[in-house]
């Protein structure tokens, strides 16, 4: 009887609640959350283009400890001049502000299995992603700076 109670002492203790709560994982990895695009700036030979994504465009990127994806589409619902959808996710690291995406995903599929290193700025609750984006499939070579905002629960 006594062997059977540590047993199931034993038993009950090792299935204790190891998940981590939302606040934990932020502690420890800043980055995790959901995240909405306020501007995106390309610089591509010469050329910059800026563009405001809280008019026509929704985008966000959503981050766990380990994954992230984003998702882009227009506000016209796929009708009009603006129609766009666009997603894609894979694996990512995290040094310091070294940000290193691996791209297992996307809709664009010659952007899939690239990596694509950031520099990461992170103040309050807005997050800066800058780097080179080079996709020699679909000839792009370019700098880019994207703005983001913390979503609230």
């Amino acid at each position: 009887m006594i062997i059977r109670l540590l047993l199931l002492s034993t038993v009950l203790l090792s299935c204790g609640d190891k998940t981590q709560t939302n606040e934990q994982t932020q502690a420890v990895i800043p980055i995790v959350g959901t995240w909405r695009l306020l501007s995106g700036t390309t610089i591509e030979k010469g050329d910059t283009t800026v563009t405001d994504y809280t008019k026509d465009l929704s985008f966000i990127k959503i981050i766990n400890d380990t994954h992230f994806a984003f998702l882009k589409h227009d506000l016209t619902k796929g009708k009009g001049p603006s129609a766009a959808y666009n997603s894609g996710g894979g694996s990512y690291t995290l040094t310091d502000s070294l940000y290193t995406e691996h791209l297992d995903y996307c809709t664009e599929r010659e952007w899939e299995g690239n990596t694509f290193q950031f520099t990461l700025t992170l103040k309050n609750d807005t997050l800066i992603q800058q780097g080179v984006e080079k996709v020699a499939d679909a000839g792009i070579d370019r700098l880019n700076i994207e703005r983001y905002v913390r979503l609230k629960k």
